[in-house]
């Protein structure tokens, strides 16, 4: 037996729809009705704030992201400047090394320019990493070019020691300390 809804309630169905449809249509001015001029000035006015406090909110984070792009473009072309340069600190290093007396007359132009070369690395905000033998070793900081046997249990997973110094730039890693690690 087939289930066939009765003809009455669709009826009463069709005419609920009309009349929901109706009312709100009603609050909707039509041609008969006259339409508020006030009402109206009112939401068109309500409309071009709304666009215009959106269009400033947008201006203005477009005005942050790019000047927050540029500082760090800036810092970017500094990095690369600083990292080139990192590799004549290490040359200065090694030719301290070589100075047996640091008070010597011959040694003394060239440690005028080592201090200067630093300082002038430091007002740019590089600074020497601290690795120091015995440190725990971090992957963030530290580069492992090899692994020794370490002497004992405590110096395992430790830096046993420092090939090449680390450099930070404004608290970033630019070149990381080459270690050895114990195992």
């Amino acid at each position: 037996m087939e289930n066939k809804a009765h003809p009455e309630k669709e009826l009463e169905k069709l005419d609920d729809l009309t009349s929901e449809t109706t009312e709100a249509k009603s609050n909707e001015p039509t041609a008969d009705q006259p339409i508020d001029p006030i009402k109206k000035i009112q939401d068109e006015l309500a409309e071009a704030k709304d666009k215009y406090v959106r269009l400033y909110a947008e201006f203005d984070n477009y005005r942050r992201r790019s000047a927050k792009e540029k500082l760090e473009m800036i810092q970017s072309a500094n990095e690369q400047l600083l990292t080139a340069l990192l590799p004549v600190l290490d040359d200065f290093e090694r030719g301290e090394k070589t100075f047996k007396d640091k008070n010597d007359k011959e040694a003394e132009g060239f440690f005028l320019i080592q201090n200067k070369f630093r300082k002038t690395l430091e007002q740019y905000d590089v600074k020497v990493m601290e690795t120091v033998q015995g440190k725990d070793f971090n992957p963030d900081f530290h580069e492992a070019i090899t692994q020794v046997p370490a002497p004992s249990e405590k110096l395992k997973g430790k830096i046993m020691d420092v090939v090449e110094k680390g450099y930070l730039l404004n608290d970033k890693v630019i070149r990381f300390a080459k270690v050895v690690v114990g195992s």
